[in-house]
């Protein structure tokens, strides 16, 4: 091996070293392979301003389990795709970022063929193979051909908006 290589891996050696040292330490807490147990209380050694993980029971839940990790995802129709799909991130009108296929859950479903919202009686993957009659959608929220945009709806009349208002979150 030649020095300088030897000099490199030596200096990368010192540098892993002085991160291990730099970095917080156990202060035997908590549960793990070794089979310790921990108290689930912080210290003022070097691990102060550490998050510690409540102690649990094997199976058991560290999160309450009523309570919600995600918001729910809006179900949004996609003009391109002529369907309805998970919106992951929205705001302004307009859908960002589409997930996986769905259908609102008030089965009230955008038209392309007639520019109205109407039930879906067979939802699949997203689109609608029966159509039943004129419907509003729960959400006041409504796609608007005219720009490829959602808007407030202000007055709905058999299935299409009347009168539109300002930009929505359609997510």
């Amino acid at each position: 091996m030649s020095t300088a290589f030897r000099a490199a891996v030596a200096a990368a050696a010192l540098a892993a070293a002085a991160l291990l040292v730099a970095c917080p330490h156990s202060n035997g807490g908590g549960t793990g392979p070794s089979g310790g147990s921990g108290t689930g209380t912080a210290s003022a050694g070097p691990d102060a301003g550490v998050a510690v993980v409540p102690d649990a029971a094997v199976g058991q839940a560290l999160l309450d389990p009523s309570g919600v990790a995600c918001p729910v995802l809006g179900c949004v129709y996609h003009a391109g795709a002529g369907a309805y799909f998970a919106c992951t991130s929205g705001g302004a009108g307009a859908c960002f970022h589409y997930g996986a296929p769905c259908a609102p859950l008030d089965g009230c479903m955008y038209d392309a063929a007639d520019g109205r919202y109407k039930t879906c009686t067979r939802p699949v993957q997203g689109a609608c193979e029966a159509w039943g009659g004129a419907c509003q959608p729960a959400a006041a929220c409504m796609y608007d051909a005219a720009d490829g945009l959602h808007h407030t709806c202000d007055a709905v009349s058999d299935g299409r908006c009347t009168r539109w208002g300002a930009l929505c979150d359609p997510g």
